[in-house]
C-alpha cells in the first residue's frame, strides 16, 4: 500500500501539518460551547470548516485534519441524530476537507514548489467523547476489547469517505494506541494512519505511562506510518521527540499547542504564547519530520513554519 508521508518526505525536507481548528473557529467566531465541539459545525455550518481548511492549504499545509476529533456515533446519538446520519456528517467531514483540497490544488498557481496536499481524517481518542476532559487523564476504565469496538465502526465510517490517512490523535494511553494498532491491523489493513500521543511532561503520557514504550509498541504496525506528540506543552516537544526516535525509526510528528494553558472548569486559556515557529527548530533538530499545531494556533504560525520549511529546502537540510 502506498504510504503517502513517505511520499511527500522523499521530496522535501518536512512535512507541515495544520493548525488548530476548534479554537481558530472560535476566534472567528464560532459557538463551540457543546459536547460536539468543533463537530457541532458539521450541522450547524460546515461551510466555516471547509473555509477553515482552505486557510491553511493557503498558508502552507501539507495535510488537513478533519473536523472528526469528537464525532461519534454516541455523540450523535445524543443529538437526536440515528446511525445514517452520523455516518453522514462522519464522511462529510472528509469531503469538506477534501473540497478545500481539491480547490485549491485546481488554481495552477498554487502547486508552484508544493506537492499535493492530504486529508487526514481525525481519530479522537474515547475520552473526547465523553467531553470532560478524560482525554487528558486516560481513566476511562475500559479494556483494549471496549475501545477497540467503540473506535471499529468509526474507523470504517470514515475511511469510507477516501482521506490519504487517518490522525489518531490526543491518545492519553498505551492501551488506546494498543486497542487501534488492533482494530488497523485486523480490520484495515489497507489503512494509513498516524497515531499521536498527548503527554504530561518530557517522558511520559497523560495517563502516567512512558511514551518511549507507547511509541516502541506500534513500531510493527504496517497500517501506523508515523507517530509522535500533539495537544502537549511545546517545551516539552523535544525531548519527547527524542525519546521516540531512540525506539522508532518511523517518521516522527510534533503538533503541540501554542504553549498557553487551558483551564478545563472554567474553560477558557491562561499564559502567554511561546514563539511557536522558533520552537519548531528544536522539534526539527530533535527528529521530528512532521510539524504542525494543536490548541490555539492558527494560520500565522502554519505559514511561519512553511516559510521555514522552504528555507530548510534551500540548505538541502534534512532531506530523506
Amino acid at each position: 500500500m502506498h504510504d503517502p508521508i513517505a511520499a511527500i518526505l522523499d521530496k522535501q525536507p518536512l512535512m507541515i501539518l495544520d493548525g488548530a481548528l476548534a479554537s481558530e473557529l472560535e476566534r472567528r467566531g464560532a459557538d463551540l460551547a457543546d459536547p460536539l465541539w468543533s463537530a457541532k459545525l458539521l450541522i450547524e455550518s460546515p461551510d466555516a470548516i471547509r473555509r477553515l481548511h482552505a486557510d491553511y492549504y493557503a498558508a502552507g499545509a501539507d495535510v488537513a485534519i478533519t473536523a472528526s476529533y469528537q464525532a461519534s456515533f454516541q455523540g450523535f446519538a445524543a443529538r437526536g441524530l440515528d446511525r445514517y446520519e452520523a455516518v453522514r456528517l462522519m464522511r462529510l467531514s472528509v469531503g469538506l476537507a477534501r473540497e478545500a483540497r481539491d480547490g485549491f490544488w485546481a488554481v495552477e498557481a498554487n502547486r508552484a514548489g508544493r506537492v499535493k496536499p492530504l486529508v487526514a481524517a481525525s481519530v479522537g481518542p474515547y475520552g473526547a467523547v465523553l467531553a470532560d476532559g478524560s482525554e487528558y487523564r486516560g481513566d476511562y476504565g475500559l479494556t483494549v476489547s471496549q475501545l477497540m469496538d467503540f473506535h471499529r465502526p468509526r474507523l470504517d465510517a470514515l475511511l469510507s469517505a477516501g482521506p490519504e490517512l487517518l490522525a489518531c490523535e490526543t491518545l492519553p494511553s498505551m492501551l488506546e494506541a494498543e486497542a487501534l494498532a488492533r482494530v488497523l491491523s485486523d480490520d484495515f489493513t489497507d489503512a494509513r494512519a498516524w497515531v499521536s500521543f498527548t503527554c504530561r511532561d518530557g517522558a511520559h503520557t497523560a495517563d502516567g505511562g512512558v511514551f518511549a514504550d507507547a511509541v516502541a509498541l506500534l513500531s510493527g504496525v504496517e497500517q501506523v506510518v508515523a507517530v509522535g506528540v500533539n495537544c502537549t506543552a511545546p517545551a516539552y516537544v523535544a525531548e519527547l521527540i527524542s525519546r521516540a526516535s531512540v525506539v522508532s525509526t518511523k517518521p516522527l510528528l510534533a503538533y503541540p499547542n501554542s504553549g498557553e494553558r487551558y483551564d478545563a472548569e472554567h474553560k477558557c486559556w491562561h499564559g502567554r504564547a511561546d514563539d511557536f515557529a522558533a520552537l519548531a527548530h528544536d522539534w526539527f533538530a530533535a527528529g521530528a519530520r512532521l510539524i504542525g499545531g494543536c490548541c490555539r494556533t492558527g494560520p500565522a504560525d502554519i505559514r511561519a513554519l512553511s516559510v521555514w520549511r522552504r528555507e530548510l529546502a534551500a540548505a538541502g537540510t534534512g532531506r530523506g
